[in-house]
């Protein structure tokens, strides 16, 4: 037995390391590329020209005021995902003293300065503390511009001394004086200015780098968090548990390799039903922790004879591997259980496609276009019938955007997301320029196209769409990962009209017990924890949620502005502060309300019973979540495909 451990254990690192040098393979051609980045900033260039160029012959068009105006909509809904960068002082024109000490007039002028700002008036007063130590003074001479327009922002500023010019395209906007702050968007990420400052006279200012701004608030907010315990592997878990099984073990490493991949975690509380007697199956379980009940029912008994009992490390419906199992017996959990589960379609699917390179594909149709490459409809040649989409990256747009982290994660996660409300990743591929992502194909189109379509949903269609994003989050969720960007543009619909979840390189692992801190999400949707800088979690998906159930049933959004401070200003301010109107009726404005709760840990959903609080609300009263699970549901639309 001692042999037999030490082995499985050594085939556990060996996975483990193999993974890891995957990892590191992957980021390094990642940075290999930078190499041709000028040859690849040339070409995107040359591909913007031939974008704009008029054809020959042809005249401009002269686009409509309702093209123009989803145009100005889809630019304000761009995802905004920013890391923590290195930033230089100002310019050449301005002198930076790194001194911090400040007169008592000073700090009394950032002090207001700060309660002025729609922004930094939400810091409490540690943060606003900690942020006047940071500040650093810089003098700036007559004529000399502070900000120009169209350049990228990472610094905020406050002016002490002297007056500062504010024109957009030459045009004079206002003054700025002393005791005004200006530029504070860009200590929460990475934004390009609209405007241009001069200063008129010789002055003073002093300045706080989004660096250093983001490292102190994140130090004030660890401090109030709890340090989890660092949790084993779930892929050498899924490993040893499969080495344990006995039925498994004659088969080749490399398929319980491969069987470890596609296993999924679920977790049920005490007294669900894992297995009914009678009904078909097709997934095979592993209990993970938790005690299983084996019951079975018989005719004249009312209630079910209890068989036996099942603890962790065994496992039940292995029959379903091999084909399609009626269940002679009912499982339920005697407690709250989580188990690996593995269905056999998914083991079907991945198997046809597991060979497949990218010329076994052929392109169908463009689906959609995006920052960083576009979605087309493809299929394989052979062996699959069904069309499948090709997610396709620019290399140099991903490094442009310094988003390779973000993509390397969202395969990650993608590729061992098991859920009907998830798109699902297949495979991912690369060639010298691009990267690929195969998906199943949703081609009914998303929500908010439908929403601009009927411009709101009633409760019934809402509360359909809303459910199918619900499951998916409580999947995400039960996983540790928080989705960070969710939004109707992210919302899919099958070809059953059916709501799926896209991928999103926002997808983050967050441990229990742990924060993040990336600014990350899009204005109107981003929860208040972020816009502070206090760090969040998996209940910031919840705040997002309660937004997207006013978006269907009112047509707009809870939180917007003019700018994006503006649109932050209002979320920050709360749900209490918005009037809702009257398409949304009472039973909803209470779910909005409590999935809007600025405490992260008072949203609904963010307590031990996770989605179930949800499903239990009083809107969802009534609502068949079983018959959605089971696709027995009529959607409120079947996509023309």
């Amino acid at each position: 037995m001692g042999t037999l451990r030490d082995l499985q254990f050594a085939l556990q690192l060996k996975i483990e390391e193999l993974r890891q040098r995957d990892t590191l393979i992957d980021e390094l051609e990642l940075e290999l590329d930078t190499k041709d980045e000028l040859i690849w900033r040339l070409q995107g260039e040359l591909d913007r020209h031939r974008a704009t160029a008029p054809l020959p012959g042809a005249s401009s068009p002269d686009p409509g005021c309702s093209s123009q105006g989803e145009e100005r909509q889809k630019s304000r809904r761009k995802t905004i995902i920013s890391e923590p960068v290195p930033v230089h002082p100002p310019g050449p024109t301005a002198a930076v003293h790194r001194s911090c000490s400040k007169s008592p007039d000073s700090l009394r002028l950032i002090e207001e300065s700060f309660s002025k700002s729609d922004l930094l008036r939400n810091l409490d007063a540690g943060q606003i503390r900690a942020a006047l130590d940071s500040m650093c003074s810089s003098t700036v001479k007559q004529g000399c511009r502070v900000i120009q327009e169209g350049t990228k922002g990472a610094v905020a500023y406050v002016l002490d001394d002297g007056k500062l010019d504010v024109t957009k395209d030459g045009q004079k906007l206002y003054t700025v004086d002393p005791g005004d702050v200006f530029g504070e968007l860009a200590l929460l990420y990475d934004c390009t200015h609209s405007y241009t400052v001069t200063a008129l006279t010789d002055s003073r200012l002093w300045i706080i780098e989004r660096q250093s701004f983001q490292s102190l608030l994140m130090q004030t907010g660890l401090r109030s968090l709890t340090r989890s315990m660092e949790l084993l592997s779930r892929i050498t878990w899924n490993v040893s548990f499969l080495c344990s099984v006995p039925f498994l073990q004659p088969l080749p490493r490399d398929v319980l390799m491969h069987m470890s991949d596609l296993m999924e975690e679920t977790h049920y509380s005490e007294g669900d039903y894992i297995i009914r007697q009678g009904a078909t199956g097709d997934t095979f379980y592993i209990i993970s922790k938790g005690q299983v009940k084996v019951m079975e029912s018989k005719c004249g008994c009312e209630e079910p004879l209890l068989l036996g009992q099942l603890s962790s490390g065994r496992w039940f419906g292995e029959k379903a591997l091999w084909g399609e199992d009626v269940r002679t017996v009912n499982m339920m959990a005697a407690s709250d259980v989580t188990c690996l589960v593995i269905d056999r379609e998914l083991e079907k699917d991945a198997a046809l496609l597991a060979g497949t390179t990218l010329s076994d594909f052929q392109v169908i149709c463009n689906l959609a276009a995006g920052e960083t490459g576009h979605v087309d409809l493809v299929q394989v040649r052979s062996g699959v019938t069904s069309p499948l989409a090709m997610r396709v990256l620019r290399k140099r747009l991903v490094l442009d955007s310094r988003r390779q982290e973000h993509v390397l994660r969202e395969r990650r996660i993608l590729m061992e997301a098991r859920c009907p409300f998830i798109v699902r990743l297949h495979q991912t591929f690369k060639d010298a320029v691009c990267l690929y992502m195969l998906t199943e194909a949703c081609v009914g189109g998303n929500l908010w196209s439908l929403l601009l379509d009927r411009g709101s949903f009633d409760d019934g269609s809402a509360r359909f769409y809303t459910a199918c994003v619900v499951e998916a989050l409580h999947f995400l969720h039960c996983h540790n990962i928080v989705y960070r960007d969710l939004k109707p543009e992210n919302v899919v619909m099958d070809t059953h009209g059916y709501a799926k979840l896209i991928g999103s390189g926002c997808t983050k692992k967050v441990e229990q017990g742990q924060k993040t801190w990336t600014f990350c999400g899009t204005p109107g949707y981003i929860a208040p924890e972020i816009l502070l800088s206090r760090g969040y979690s998996l209940s910031a998906d919840l705040w997002s949620l309660g937004v997207l159930v006013f978006e269907l049933l009112s047509g707009s959004l809870p939180f917007s502005g003019p700018d994006p401070v503006k649109t932050f200003d209002a979320t920050i301010r709360g749900i209490c502060q918005v009037n809702f109107p009257k398409t949304i009726s009472k039973t909803a404005s209470s779910l909005i309300k409590r999935l809007c709760r600025n405490n992260p840990s008072e949203r609904l959903g963010s307590q031990r019973n996770g989605a179930k609080d949800i499903q239990k609300h009083k809107w969802f009263e009534g609502f068949n979540w079983e018959g959605l699970c089971k696709g027995l549901l009529s959607p409120p639309v079947i996509p023309k495909v």
